[in-house]
């Protein structure tokens, strides 16, 4: 990657003197320089060349170029390098520089790591300390790793965008006022966002669960909030004594009426289902398919290549007794096995 920046900077820059004025019939040609200035930038359609100036920073060329500060990784990862220097010399990419997270020998895999309860001190299969939470967002963040989106999740698993080399996805499942209470201060002190997977029936605002009021407030912070059904049944078995009709029936319910719920007090369409126990199977996810989902959580441990079926992607459950080490074992941003 590192040679094709330069490359590209060889016949941007090296030549500059030389290189014809942008055809009038495509685009207007820029503003010329002020007597005595610079030219700090110019523009191939895929790609921007610019010379570091005093004051610029990732964030403000990603501004400037690619319309989003936050995108500023990808100037550093194209350019490999962390530091701005002004004079140097910088290729921007204006579209995905590494689709699928392909690179040489290797390919990325995205881990999206999966919570219940948070606890002040209780510890369990289902439940992790306020301390031991804390400690593993501030793993992330002085390890170098990136909590994006399940938006941005779903654009890389269908070739849309690019994320960063060690990006990680943050879930909670089941609707539990600890995630308001404990979790949303520390993800809002870290800048992470991340998805909770309600199960409708749960939001009564009692004192274990969460309200739509508490909901609504996580949301306006980061916090997306998506389909966990209505009473987290398990959609891929019959109940006992259930007729296949009545089983169709209530799964098909499960997946609308929840679905509907949200969108009405949050005011946000629902795209995504974490499946009850993690199970599915090829009717419901037909059935997801057919009602606009555009995708699906098990709970199967391991991170999520490119080719990652959209409604079977994996999540690792985080339990309250691991430590950082076994934490760390869930973060598996790439792999350097060859495809076959």
């Amino acid at each position: 990657m590192y040679q094709a920046a330069a490359l590209v900077l060889s016949v941007f820059f090296a030549g500059c003197a030389s290189m014809p004025a942008w055809p009038s019939s495509e685009e207007p040609s820029a503003p010329s320089p002020a007597p005595g200035a610079v030219e700090s930038s110019r523009s191939s359609g895929d790609y921007v060349a610019v010379i570091v100036q005093p004051g610029d920073t990732f964030a403000s060329l990603a501004g400037a170029h690619l319309d989003d500060p936050s995108r500023g990784w990808v100037i550093e990862e194209f350019n490999r390098t962390g530091t701005l220097r002004p004079g140097d010399g910088l290729v921007i990419p204006l579209r995905p520089f590494k689709p699928g997270g392909l690179g040489r020998g290797r390919y990325q895999t995205v881990p999206v790591l999966s919570y219940h309860k948070i606890s002040e001190s209780k510890a369990d299969a289902m439940t992790v300390t306020r301390e031991s939470f804390e400690s593993q967002m501030r793993f992330l963040k002085e390890n170098g790793y990136r909590v994006v989106t399940m938006d941005e999740f779903f654009d890389f698993l269908d070739f849309k965008t690019d994320l960063p080399e060690k990006s990680v996805v943050i879930t909670f499942d089941d609707g539990w006022r600890s995630l308001y209470e404990l979790a949303f201060p520390i993800l809002k002190r870290y800048g992470y966002p991340a998805t909770l997977f309600i199960s409708t029936r749960m939001i009564t605002g009692s004192d274990k669960t969460l309200s739509w009021e508490q909901i609504r407030e996580m949301a306006a912070a980061g916090i997306d909030t998506q389909c966990h059904t209505i009473d987290h049944r398990n959609l891929s078995t019959l109940n006992e004594g259930e007729s296949f009709r009545e089983y169709f029936e209530d799964i098909e319910k499960e997946l609308t009426w929840s679905m509907r719920t949200i969108e009405k007090n949050v005011g946000k369409k629902v795209r995504y289902l974490a499946y009850p126990y993690g199970d599915t199977s090829h009717l419901v996810i037909v059935l997801l398919k057919n009602l606009g989902y555009r995708g699906a959580l098990t709970v199967k441990r391991g991170a999520n290549p490119f080719f990652t079926p959209n409604f079977r992607v994996q999540r690792s459950m985080i339990f309250g007794d691991f430590d950082l080490t076994r934490f760390e074992k869930n973060l598996t941003t790439h792999r350097s096995r060859a495809l076959r």
